[in-house]
């Protein structure tokens, strides 16, 4: 399925901030807006896309199941509730949140998505934080490859062999936390080759994903950051520019890892 490379993520907006910010990133011109049933803003998501009068058709909205949902059965009603909430008939994207491997139910669950995905109620099925070694399990018995992994991933932690290994399966990938949080744009490098290209060093950050193949989405309700957050497609960094990004690696992980989770 095609999705634009760049899309809305809502993590931690609630009610009226919600609804507000969803409205400013469609007038803004965003077409793929990311939720959860964990982050608990479906109905405001849905709310929001309604009231922008812009066609349904012409918005992606991706949704994820949450740990607690896990299981066949589980799962389905879990589809079920998100499409009430956001008050659709169809998802674009329906994501496993996270593996919860010490459940061991993702295979299980990846079976309720594929049913979801042929009854028509998704356009697409994918998962959220699955590490290769949980790929490797879902896929000896899925019959359909997901169409995307959402996971962390910032020029401090580049997952190289991750992003290969769903390359080389057709999986796409997509940054959650693209910009680090916020908390590596004063990094020397990106306020250095920002300044180069007349561009903020979010926008920095924006571009080299695009061109080592990420989707992003990255999350604000300030409406002049969310209009620069799209304005990445007039410059293309350097080759050298792209080798001192790739040099701020650490290995470091802002979040969980998705093995520790329950």
């Amino acid at each position: 399925m095609a999705l634009p490379q760049i899309g809305f993520g809502t993590y931690q907006l609630q009610g009226k901030d919600c609804v507000n910010a969803v409205r400013t990133a469609l007038d803004a011109g965003y077409r793929l807006i990311d939720t959860a049933a964990l982050y608990e803003n479906e109905v405001e998501v849905g709310r929001a896309i309604r009231e922008s009068g812009i066609p349904r058709e012409e918005i992606q909205v991706t949704t994820k199941i949450r740990g607690r949902n896990h299981g066949f059965d589980e799962a389905q009603e879990a589809c079920r509730e998100s499409l009430r909430k956001l008050g659709m008939d169809y998802l674009d994207l329906l994501l496993i949140h996270w593996p919860n491997p010490k459940l061991g139910k993702f295979v299980e669950t990846w079976k309720a998505l594929e049913h979801a995905l042929e009854s028509g109620k998704v356009r697409g099925i994918g998962v959220a934080n699955f590490n290769i070694h949980h790929l490797d399990q879902l896929l000896e018995s899925a019959k359909v490859v997901p169409a995307l992994n959402q996971v962390e991933l910032n020029p401090t932690f580049q997952q190289p062999e991750l992003r290969t290994f769903n390359s080389k399966h057709g999986i796409a990938t997509e940054a959650w936390a693209p910009l680090g949080r916020a908390k590596i744009l004063d990094h020397p490098v990106l306020v250095q080759i920002a300044e180069a290209h007349g561009k903020s060093a979010a926008q920095v950050v924006i571009r080299w994903h695009l061109q080592i193949g990420n989707l992003v989405i990255p999350k604000s309700s300030n409406p002049d950051r969310l209009a620069e957050n799209l304005d990445v497609f007039n410059f293309s960094l350097s080759d050298a520019d792209m080798n001192a990004i790739a040099a701020m690696e650490t290995g470091v992980r802002a979040s969980l890892n998705p093995d520790d989770l329950d």
